[in-house]
């Protein structure tokens, strides 16, 4: 599977983004899509996972209620939008793809196999 991530950008706090990443090649139809981010200095860090075949979506505590993650199936293509963002939601922002949309693993960065590049999201206090 080849993602790709897009919709990074400078915005000021309060304001709103939505990333969409792309996906093609041998896409997982049965599998799940995550996005997590990485801020300078720190580790990658999960944000938001969503099955294609629908159910329960996850988010990390420190953006829910803010940020919302959807897909279309059609389009093969995964989004995240971002609201109310903070000085510290900057960070570059991954999506990544996973065969085995296990609830309990979705958190997890061992449970992808494929990755985006990298969107750049600065959001200026």
């Amino acid at each position: 599977v080849q993602l790709q991530a897009s919709g990074g950008g400078l915005v000021q706090a309060g304001g709103s983004l939505r990333l969409s990443c792309a996906a093609s090649g041998r896409t997982f139809s049965n599998g799940v899509m995550g996005w997590f981010r990485q801020a300078p200095g720190k580790e990658r860090e999960f944000v938001a996972a969503i099955r294609w075949s629908g159910g329960p979506t996850l988010y990390a505590d420190s953006v829910k209620g803010r940020f919302t993650i959807s897909r279309d199936n059609a389009k093969n293509t995964a989004y995240l939008q971002m609201n109310s963002l903070k000085h510290e939601d900057t960070a570059v922002y991954y999506c990544a793809a996973g065969a085995r949309p296990i609830l309990s693993m979705m958190r997890l960065i061992r449970a992808y196999d494929s990755w985006g590049q990298g969107t750049l999201v600065t959001v200026s206090s």
